[in-house]
């Protein structure tokens, strides 16, 4: 007898499942699962360390109205996050210190003042003003700027350097607190720049599990990369 999933009234062969996962892009998701699987494999755990991974995802549980997971169910994902997480310490705990280090210029957070303009001529005059100490930077940002930083004074931040523009943020990494940059063309704006204060990133206990957790993820984006699996069509 060949597997089959019954929806309602409907049946859905096992060949129609595959080609339904194809057309709405959910084998992937479910591969990561499958790689997930064959990689806490042979990951140990301990009764006390599941028993305690059970315990604390059962209270994040606690009192929801929508809680249909029985507590079966609920221990095997404790205790398969728990590997999970074991996977990733192992994997790539050893030397997260230096990755943190190599990622830091792009984690580091800036607060900065903004002016864009789209007018040469316009940006060229804000720059003398702010220069010559004529009118202060939220003076001219209220007045000229035609971004959103005009509702802030101009301010913006704090922000990670990553998350600007490329050229927007090699700027302001080699500026020093106070310096104001001249009118740069960035796409179709004119942005004066000017650094307030660069916020280096820590390497606290939040951004070493975000930074193992992005390795994960790299890793695990090439175990499912298109080239690694492919469907065909069972022989008779």
């Amino acid at each position: 007898m060949n597997p089959v999933l019954q929806f309602g009234d409907r049946i859905l062969p096992a060949a129609e499942v595959l080609q339904l996962l194809q057309k709405y892009q959910l084998v992937p998701p479910l591969l990561k699962e499958v790689v997930i699987d064959q990689a806490i494999a042979q990951v140990e755990s301990t009764p006390e360390e599941e028993q305690l991974a059970c315990e604390q995802l059962a209270q994040q549980y606690q009192g929801r109205q929508e809680q249909t997971i029985s507590p079966e169910t609920m221990n095997s994902i404790a205790i398969r996050q728990l590997k999970l997480e074991k996977f990733k310490e192992a994997s790539w705990g050893q030397d997260i210190d230096s990755y943190f280090y190599q990622r830091k210029p792009q984690l580091d957070r800036v607060i900065y003042s903004l002016i864009t303009t789209a007018e040469i001529g316009i940006a060229q005059e804000i720059y003398f003003r702010i220069q010559e100490g004529e009118q202060s930077f939220a003076q001219l940002a209220r007045e000229y700027a035609q971004g959103p930083e005009a509702q802030t004074d101009g301010l913006v931040g704090p922000v990670e350097l990553q998350a600007l523009n490329p050229m927007l943020a090699k700027i302001l990494s080699v500026s020093q607190p106070q310096q104001l940059s001249p009118p740069t063309q960035i796409g179709e704006w004119l942005v004066i720049v000017r650094l307030e204060k660069l916020l280096p990133a820590q390497f606290d206990r939040s951004t070493r599990q975000r930074l193992i957790n992005e390795r994960f993820q790299g890793w695990l984006q090439t175990q499912i990369a298109p080239q690694n699996w492919q469907i065909k069509q069972a022989e008779d």
